[in-house]
């Protein structure tokens, strides 16, 4: 059992972190390399991990995963409600529109996508995992849970993925002051370099923030002088999927 527990920690390591190398997760999860290597090994030849491209071995999580996804992934209610607005701001600003949902404490998911038709944009996979402390998205939904899961999320150790990435939790909570009070978070290039985005919170017919979306768009069409427009069309899309009646 513990064996099976550590090889459920290394392919979550990967999925948090990837792409991530043998001697990152070692350190991570206090594991031997060669342990850690054996998994990875083993999860590759079932097709759940694979090694991503480049010049040092580093690993990712396999599409293949996107096959066992829970139900939530797949096109629940949330995806119902959110299908439409999302394809209309999509419209409206002409960039990709995301719509994550939050694993626990761990992560955010994304569920659903509304790409754009601009021949360079931002494109991830369904079900791909992303920090809550350096994206739109992660952070819209931060700002506006409860004081105990967002203690949880900053006491862990949070990385840094470039040189504009936020991982002090003093200055993170000062920026969901900031997010709480104009009701949109701002990601400029923290979580992948020159990919940009906005991002607003959604509530369920609760009050409880439980997904949030945002338009993301590279680095050279950003303009700082619109950013208040684009904050206030992903809030709307967000108010109009809230409204729908969303229950997650």
């Amino acid at each position: 059992m513990n064996s099976l527990l550590k090889s459920i920690e290394i392919i979550e390591a990967v999925s948090a972190h990837q792409p991530v190398g043998v001697g990152e997760l070692s350190k991570l999860l206090q594991m031997p390399k060669s342990s850690v290597q054996r998994v990875l090994l083993t999860f590759q030849e079932a097709g759940w991990l694979r090694q991503a491209s480049g010049e040092f071995t580093r690993w990712e999580i396999s599409p293949r995963v996107l096959g066992v996804r829970p139900n939530a992934l797949k096109g629940g209610a949330l995806q119902r409600a959110a299908r439409e607005p999302m394809q209309d701001l999509c419209n409206l600003v002409n960039e990709t529109v995301h719509l994550s949902i939050p694993d626990g404490t761990d992560a955010m998911v994304l569920v659903e996508e509304s790409e754009c038709k601009q021949f360079v944009r931002t494109a991830y996979s369904i079900g791909n995992v992303s920090p809550f402390h350096a994206t739109a998205n992660g952070l819209a939904l931060l700002a506006f849970m409860n004081e105990r899961q967002i203690a949880t999320i900053l006491a862990r150790d949070l990385p840094k993925y470039g040189d504009r990435t936020i991982n002090d939790p003093a200055l993170i909570r000062e920026e969901i002051a900031r997010i709480r009070e104009r009701g949109y978070s701002i990601n400029l290039g923290q979580y992948r370099r020159a990919i940009y985005a906005i991002g607003a919170p959604i509530f369920d017919s609760n009050g409880i923030a439980v997904a949030s979306i945002c338009i993301s768009m590279p680095e050279q069409r950003f303009t700082e002088s619109r950013i208040d427009e684009w904050g206030r069309a992903v809030m709307d899309t967000a108010a109009r999927i809230s409204t729908g009646g969303v229950q997650v």
